[in-house]
C-alpha cells in the first residue's frame, strides 16, 4: 500500500498562540493548528478568510489588459461587428467560453462561440480558429483558457485584419526563449504580471469571469456556477480570489439556473446534495471533460447555455455516455503502459512512455496515474503518423512545463503549467526529448524527494466529534491549495477489521473507551498486519457519514502504522 511507504510529518505551533486564535474565533484549538498549517497566522487574514464573500473580490481593472480590452470589446458591440470567442476543449476552457459567449450576448453582441477539436485541431488557439472567424465574418477575436503562445494564429489573424484579444492564464513561455509575446490588441493574463498580479492564480473561467464583471461593471453571480467548475477542474488553488470564486459558485451550482447543470447533476447521482469540489471532481466534471476527450467539446458550450429542457437531457445523458466509454478506455491504456514499464524497468526520474494506437483523450488521465503510482514526473505519448502527440503531469517539487522548455530543440509545440502540460513532437525525437527532460529533472529535484504525508495535527479519538465538524465546516471549500485537513492519532484498538467492497478496508478505532467508524479504501492489503499488530497510529481525514438518515462521524483513513 503506497501509504505505508510515505514520512509521517507533524506540524506544529506554539501551544499559547493556538489558545489565543482558537478562542478568539469561537473554533476548537485543533482546527485553529489547521487554519495556522494554511498560512493564516493574523486574525485578520483569518477573519477574511472565515467570513469574506464574491462581494469581497477585487477591481477586474487591476489586470493588465483589461482597460484596453473592454474598450475594444464594447467598441466592436457598438459598431455590430461580430465577435468570435475561441475558447479550450476542457472544462476550463468550456466554461470560460459560455462564461464569455453569454456575457456578450447578453450586451447584445453578435458572437460565435468556437471550441476546438482535440483530434482536428489540437490544443489552444490556432490558424484553423482564425481562417474560420473569418469565413464567418468577425472582426474580433477573444480568447479564453488559451492563446499566449498563439504566435502564427496572432500574426494571421493580423494578416487578415481581424484583431486578438488574449484572456489566458497558462506560463507565457515565449516564442524562442525571448521576451516577445504574441502581437496581440490585448493580453490579460495573470502569468504575465508575474509577481506583481493582483490575481495570479485565476483559471481561464476565472479570468472570463473578471472580464465579463468589467464588461457589464458588476460581477454577474449567475455566472459563478461555471466559473466555479472551471477552477475546480483546473485543479487551481483555493485560496484568495478562487476560495471566493467557490465558495459563492458551489452555492450557485445547487441551485443553477442552468437546464443543462441541472440535468448533468441528476445523470451525476448528486441531486438534492450540496456539492463539493471532491464530489464535483470524481463524479461531475469527467462527464463534462469526456466530450473533449473523446467528441466534440462544443457540446458543452450547448449544455450550458441552452434554455431547452430537452435538449439539456439529452447532452447530459450523451456525455455520460461517453464518460463510460472513456473509463474503459483509459483503463487498457493504463494497464498497457504498466506492461511497458515492467518491460524496460526505467530507472530515471522521469517516465517518458507511449505506443501507436493510444487514445489521445486519456493519456493526461494515465499520466496523472502513473504519478500517483510511482512518484515520478510522467509523460505519455499517443503516436500517430509519425508525431507523438503527449500529456505530462508532474510531482509537487518539478515544474514540469519548465522542464519540457528546457528541451524546445526537440520539440514541434507545447504548454501548459507547472504541474501540468502539453508536448507534440516527432516520434522519432522521443528518446532525445526523454534525456532533455530527464537532464533537467534531476538537476531541479531535491535531493531527498521520498513522498511525505503531513498530518495537520494530532488528537485523542474522543475529541473527534460533531462539534469539530461544525468547526472543520467554516474552513470549506476543501481543494488544491486548502487540503483536506489530516490528524493523526497514535495508539489505536482496531477493533474488528474487515474487507468491505472493492479491497477497502472497514473498521472501528478505539482509545480510551471511545470508539470511531474508520475506512481505508483500497487498503484492503493492511488487514493482515493490522489483524496481528497490538495497537495501530492513524492518520485520518474526519467525515459525516450520512446512511438512512442518520449522520455520525467517520474516520476516512489516509494511511495506517503499526504502532511502536
Amino acid at each position: 500500500m503506497p501509504s505505508i511507504q510515505k514520512r509521517w510529518l507533524l506540524k506544529r505551533t506554539n501551544k499559547d498562540f493556538l489558545e489565543y486564535f482558537a478562542r478568539e474565533l469561537d473554533m476548537s484549538p485543533l482546527v485553529a493548528q489547521v487554519l495556522v498549517n494554511r498560512d493564516i497566522k493574523t486574525m485578520e487574514q483569518a477573519r477574511y478568510f472565515l467570513h469574506s464573500t464574491i462581494d469581497s473580490i477585487g477591481d477586474p481593472f487591476r489586470l493588465s489588459g483589461m482597460e484596453k480590452a473592454t474598450s475594444e470589446i464594447c467598441r466592436a458591440v457598438a459598431h455590430s461587428e461580430k465577435i468570435f470567442v475561441s475558447g479550450d476543449y476542457d472544462t476550463d476552457g468550456t466554461t470560460a467560453a459560455a462564461i464569455l459567449t453569454e456575457t456578450l450576448r447578453g450586451m447584445g453582441a453578435s458572437v460565435e462561440c468556437f471550441i476546438p477539436s482535440r483530434f482536428k485541431d489540437g490544443y489552444g488557439f490556432h490558424v484553423q480558429a482564425v481562417e474560420r472567424a473569418r469565413e464567418l465574418g468577425c472582426s474580433l477575436i477573444v480568447t479564453v483558457d488559451c492563446g499566449i503562445s498563439s504566435y502564427a494564429a496572432v500574426e494571421a489573424a493580423r494578416q487578415y485584419g481581424i484583431g486578438v484579444i488574449i484572456t489566458d492564464h497558462h506560463e507565457p513561455y515565449v516564442d524562442g526563449g525571448g521576451s516577445e509575446l504574441p502581437r496581440a490588441v490585448s493580453i490579460i493574463n495573470p502569468k504575465v504580471e508575474g509577481d506583481n498580479s493582483p490575481f495570479p492564480n485565476l483559471t481561464g473561467a476565472g479570468v472570463a469571469l473578471m472580464l465579463s464583471a468589467a464588461l457589464l461593471c458588476r460581477l454577474e453571480k449567475g455566472l459563478l456556477d461555471m466559473a466555479a467548475l472551471g477552477t475546480i477542474a483546473d485543479v487551481a488553488p483555493l485560496t484568495g480570489e478562487n476560495r471566493l470564486i467557490v465558495k459563492d459558485g458551489l452555492k450557485v451550482l445547487r441551485d443553477s439556473r442552468r437546464p443543462g447543470l441541472r440535468a448533468l447533476i441528476k445523470c451525476s447521482g448528486i441531486n438534492g446534495r450540496v456539492p463539493e469540489p471532491d464530489m464535483l471532481s470524481y463524479m461531475l466534471i469527467p462527464k463534462i471533460n469526456a466530450a473533449g476527450r473523446m467528441d466534440d467539446a462544443a457540446n458543452v458550450v450547448r449544455l450550458l447555455l441552452t434554455e431547452d429542457l430537452n435538449e439539456a437531457q439529452t447532452l447530459a445523458e450523451y456525455l455520460t455516455r461517453l464518460n463510460q466509454e472513456r473509463q474503459k478506455i483509459e483503463e487498457e491504456v493504463f494497464r498497457s503502459a504498466l506492461a511497458k514499464l515492467e518491460a524496460v524497468k526505467p530507472q530515471g526520474c522521469v517516465i517518458v512512455v507511449g505506443d501507436e494506437g493510444w487514445h489521445e483523450g486519456v493519456i493526461g488521465i494515465v499520466a496523472s496515474k502513473l504519478v500517483d503510482r510511482f512518484n515520478l514526473p510522467s509523460i505519455v505519448f499517443s503516436i500517430k503518423g509519425g508525431i507523438a502527440r503527449g500529456s505530462a503531469r508532474s510531482v509537487p517539487d518539478i515544474d514540469i512545463c519548465k522542464a519540457i522548455s528546457s528541451c524546445t530543440q526537440h520539440i514541434i509545440q507545447f504548454g501548459g503549467h507547472k504541474q501540468a502540460a502539453g508536448v507534440k513532437l516527432k516520434a522519432t525525437n522521443i528518446p532525445l526529448f526523454e534525456q532533455a527532460v530527464s537532464d533537467f529533472v534531476e538537476g531541479a529535484r531535491d535531493a531527498d524527494s521520498s513522498p511525505t504525508l503531513t498530518i495537520d495535527v494530532d488528537c485523542f479519538i474522543k475529541d473527534v466529534n460533531m462539534k469539530l465538524m461544525s468547526d472543520l465546516s467554516r474552513l470549506a471549500p476543501y481543494g488544491c491549495g486548502n487540503p483536506d485537513p489530516i490528524f493523526g492519532s497514535r495508539g489505536l484498538l482496531a477493533i474488528k477489521p474487515r474487507i468491505v467492497g472493492k479491497n477497502h478496508l472497514k473498521l472501528k478505532l478505539g482509545h480510551n473507551g471511545f470508539v470511531i467508524d474508520a475506512i481505508g479504501y483500497d487498503m484492503g492489503g493492511l488487514i493482515d498486519d493490522i489483524e496481528n499488530s497490538e495497537c495501530v497510529d492513524a492518520a485520518f481525514t474526519p467525515i459525516i457519514n450520512e446512511w438512512n438518515g442518520s449522520r455520525c462521524v467517520q474516520l476516512n483513513i489516509k494511511a495506517l502504522r503499526v504502532s511502536e
